[in-house]
């Protein structure tokens, strides 16, 4: 990219939300000082180990793999909501961003997380091959033999498991996002501003944002689908964009459940919900009431050290907001999977997740030939128009 074009604020850095500091960063003398101001926060956001594949024959780490970043770049970004340290995380979110070499936009698409799917042989946590609901793969790669969990090892386990899937063969940048610290950066920020484009209740919390109660039940040992009772807090739909504090925020996006007299919902609608979320809080990181006020900007850089594990394949996040600051946010093009449910051909026709349609893999193709841009303008039915 020439070094004559206009530069406009960095899209990998409004994604991961950070992008408010790295506008104090354009070029020459004030990136060095950039450097210098971010160097803690980046060391605490990066983890090399995320896209480092283990060789499951001869286990061993290869050497380094070092992303060059100037063609066209694909971005697996993975929310986790961990309960604790003993739990294993599983993928609650999975999103690919796909950035085409001439740079003049980025695609967001998801893989549901009740894909079906082949989830290969990791040695390195001791898990045989499996055809299961894919956000199990970040549970099976995250298995230490010495007991515990390591979220980068499951990360390493659920790329290879989405680049088989999707026929990416590699990821250029990989980032985990823990849920928990992210309510904090939402909450640094002042909320967010979203379009509510369907009513939804919400399956965890009360109005007042405290946990529903369980069904007996469901206690203890004994699962439930939906195990929750009483109030819901209820988001009702809005033709414009409404203030959302960062547990409403946070609580809508989880949602994939529909409700007596209301609209039908799934994961599909989450995946939706979940993407514009993405692009709100991208504005939202933007805004002059974060990006001109140094209090709140230290409190969203330290939530972000906070919930942020960043592998740049050899490059840190200043170097690719550097190389991706060409990008806008309305630059973004949210991307829809149409898809349906697998069951079980026994007799019994248990659910066992979610398909793809055929057409999407011809989507994938596309992605990895670089050319989503040509394919969405053949397939519009692709593109969420509620962005």
């Amino acid at each position: 990219m020439g070094e004559s074009k206009k530069r406009r604020a960095p899209l990998w850095a409004r994604i991961s939300v950070i992008a408010g500091v790295l506008l104090l960063v354009p070029g020459g003398g004030a990136a060095v000082a950039g450097r210098t101001l971010l160097s803690g926060y980046t060391d605490r956001v990066t983890d090399d180990s995320l896209l480092n594949e283990i060789d499951t024959e001869a286990q061993a780490a290869p050497p380094k793999r070092e992303v060059d970043i100037d063609g066209p770049l694909n971005l697996l970004l993975v929310g986790i909501d961990p309960r604790d340290e003993k739990t294993a995380p599983l993928a609650d979110s999975i999103v690919i961003a796909h950035i085409p070499r001439d740079r003049h936009s980025a695609y967001l698409f998801s893989m549901p997380r009740d894909l079906y799917v082949d989830i290969p042989a990791f040695k390195a946590s001791g898990t045989g091959a499996d055809t299961t609901k894919i956000n199990a793969a970040m549970s099976y790669g995250s298995r230490l033999k010495n007991g515990g969990y390591s979220p980068a090892q499951g990360f390493q386990l659920l790329a290879k498991t989405v680049s088989n899937r999707t026929g990416i063969k590699a990821f250029d940048a990989g980032a985990i996002i823990n849920f928990g610290g992210f309510k904090k950066i939402v909450e640094a920020m002042g909320g967010v501003e979203m379009v509510i484009d369907m009513d939804v209740k919400s399956e965890h919390l009360k109005p007042d944002g405290s946990p529903r109660d369980r069904i007996p039940a469901c206690q203890g040992h004994h699962r439930c689908s939906r195990p929750y009772t009483g109030p819901q807090k209820f988001y009702k739909k809005t033709d414009k964009p409404v203030h959302l504090k960062a547990w409403e925020a946070l609580d809508y996006v989880r949602q994939r459940y529909g409700f007596d007299g209301g609209p039908k919902m799934g994961d599909y609608d989450r995946q939706r919900h979940q993407q514009q979320f993405i692009r709100a809080m991208a504005k939202q990181a933007m805004s002059k009431s974060v990006v001109s006020d140094p209090a709140t900007l230290l409190k969203v850089v330290k939530a972000g050290g906070e919930s942020l594990d960043f592998d740049g394949g050899g490059h840190d996040i200043v170097d690719w907001a550097v190389e991706l600051q060409s990008l806008n946010v309305d630059d973004i093009v949210t991307v829809k999977l149409p898809g349906g449910g697998v069951y079980s051909q026994d007799g019994r026709h248990e659910y066992l997740g979610e398909r793809f349609d055929e057409d999407v893999d011809a989507f994938f193709k596309a992605v990895t030939e670089d050319r989503a841009a040509a394919f969405l303008l053949d397939h519009p039915e692709f593109v969420n128009m509620d962005q």
